[in-house]
């Protein structure tokens, strides 16, 4: 194994680093840094990034490396992690989604040395990091007042990165289109296979969505042979991949009374939720499209007509069972306290 180079920094095999890299400076003149945890096994084998807040108010993802790198007997014997806890650290300062330039990083890519502030960032991400690993695993949540079920998003037509989705175990895998401008799309240019985490909202922390995550990237790390198979006697959980899903939207504005909620089965024709005037008239019903499974859903009640309320995968396995898969999963994932320090 060589030296691995990031910016002007050279991490040896077998050693474990923090550095920061140079992104730009704020009006005051104070120097705003790419935070990067590196940590090298002695053996050779593959890296992989695992990143998070991409946009700058999911906090999730920050959570879950940051629990990662301080577990208890957590050791790379093969390979590099990569991890950066915050990628868009201006977004997270102001608990913005998007960079001061008002741009979505996550639509900036591949980006430009010589370009806007996103795409500085993501021009430097894309070369220090992304382009220097095999694999990579991005770190999301859904917008303000938006949820997520923990959830793996990935080009499944490939069979490496379908067999990656697979190894992280969340309780559903969702074929993805990668989209222009994205991180994954950049990724793919330089041959690092990607898988999207998202779950829990933005500005909120869900322990739930923390576990999966955690658990997930050790399953990926272990599939890799990076880390020791461990004593754990958790088992990998069923998987579950849902090649469409699809948003039911508000036919009309006004107060939400909501009657199903996320990971629960529907039917075709189910009242998803009723709509309300500030009366108490019923202004119009949310009614299910199609048989499937809340993946995502709005958690304010308050809505615009057209506005996306409820996300619905549609699975070709039974989705009662997948329903009882998912309650059992956080379950199991939160009953315990000491869970989060014991996933190795």
């Amino acid at each position: 194994m060589r030296a691995l180079t990031i910016g002007e920094h050279q991490i040896l095999p077998g050693e474990t680093k923090q550095i920061e890299l140079p992104v730009a400076k704020l009006y005051t003149d104070s120097a705003v840094n790419l935070p990067v945890y590196i940590m090298r096994g002695k053996r050779s084998g593959p890296t992989i990034f695992v990143s998070a807040a991409v946009h700058g108010d999911e906090l999730n993802g920050i959570e879950i490396i940051r629990r990662l790198i301080n577990l208890k007997n957590f050791k790379i014997s093969a390979g590099t992690l990569i991890a950066v806890p915050m990628v868009n650290v201006y977004g997270v300062i102001n608990q913005s989604r998007y960079m001061p330039d008002r741009r979505d990083l996550n639509r900036s890519f591949p980006g430009s040395s010589k370009g806007s502030m996103a795409a500085r960032l993501a021009d430097i991400f894309l070369k220090e990091i992304v382009s220097q690993c095999d694999y990579g695993i991005d770190l999301h949540t859904g917008a303000i007042h938006r949820s997520n079920l923990p959830q793996i998003r990935a080009q499944l037509s490939d069979d490496d990165t379908l067999e990656l989705a697979k190894s992280f175990g969340a309780p559903v895998i969702l074929n993805a289109d990668i989209l222009e401008g994205s991180l994954r799309q950049a990724a793919e240019q330089s041959n690092t296979k990607v898988l999207l985490f998202e779950a829990g909202e933005a500005l909120r922390f869900d322990e739930f969505s923390i576990r999966v995550g955690i658990q997930g990237i050790v399953n990926v790390l272990r599939h890799l042979k990076m880390v020791p198979k461990g004593r754990s006697k958790r088992k990998l959980a069923n998987q579950f991949i849902a090649n469409k899903s699809s948003w039911v939207r508000a036919t009309s504005s006004g107060f939400v009374t909501q009657f199903f909620d996320m990971g629960d089965q529907v039917q075709k024709g189910d009242i998803l939720a009723e709509i309300g005037s500030p009366y108490g008239e019923v202004l119009g019903q949310v009614i299910a499209n199609k048989s499937g499974v809340i993946i995502g859903k709005q958690n304010i009640p308050l809505v615009q007509e057209g506005e996306a309320m409820y996300h619905i995968a549609f699975f070709a396995e039974n989705d009662e069972d997948i329903a009882e898969h998912i309650e059992n999963m956080e379950a199991e994932l939160t009953s315990d306290p000491e869970t989060k320090m014991n996933m190795l």
